[in-house]
């Protein structure tokens, strides 16, 4: 198994310390850091759902050693935002404690990689996230397959369904569903 970045484990360090059992799988992760890796000089990622910060990570991993993009990452939470706080992130990451919809509002068309790994951005103002992409910008969204013996909640579960049926089905994106990790809808804006 090849080692996880330095900045990945220290993400993953911050969430077992914080008691927070929601961070990035290393397959969603590898995949993040390779989309992050297309991302054009001068473009712009964002990441809904910090978390402690074990997706930006990933998706560092994938930039670095290049600085020349802008990544931006959101988090409602205030203690775990305050985690990815104290972490090394490079210059070229801002981390942002509040509401991801007023953040997608503001960057309408501009995104070339957005995750969206809360219920906002993906369950609520879904459209705000698909609007934020530019042309040939992609969007995934994690968390879309339910395990057998899983306990999801039927409204979780239409929500959930809404969101597949909303990418799959929108004729200005190209969509697929991943059986990666815990279920991926990756989805690109067409040209």
């Amino acid at each position: 198994m090849t080692a996880l970045p330095g900045l990945v484990r220290a993400a993953l360090a911050a969430a077992d310390a914080a008691a927070f059992p929601h961070s990035c799988d290393p397959g969603t992760g590898r995949l993040l850091a390779t989309l992050a890796a297309g991302v054009r000089a001068g473009g712009r990622v964002i990441e809904i759902g910090t978390g402690t910060g074990a997706g930006a990570a990933w998706l560092v991993s994938g930039l670095l050693p290049r600085t020349d993009v802008t990544v931006t990452t959101i988090e409602n939470d205030p203690e775990r935002a305050a985690a990815a706080a104290r972490l090394p992130w490079p210059d070229f990451v801002d981390l942002q404690q509040g509401d991801a919809l007023e953040l997608l509002q503001a960057v309408r068309g501009r995104c070339d990689l957005l995750f969206a790994d809360a219920a906002a951005g993906k369950q609520h103002g879904l459209d705000l996230s698909v609007a934020a992409l530019a042309p040939g910008g992609t969007l995934i969204v994690d968390d879309m397959t339910e395990y057998p013996g899983s306990t999801w909640p039927e409204d979780f579960r239409a929500r959930q369904r809404a969101v597949r049926e909303r990418l799959l089905g929108d004729p200005g994106l190209v969509a697929a569903e991943l059986p990666h990790g815990p279920g991926l809808i990756l989805a690109t804006r067409r040209r």
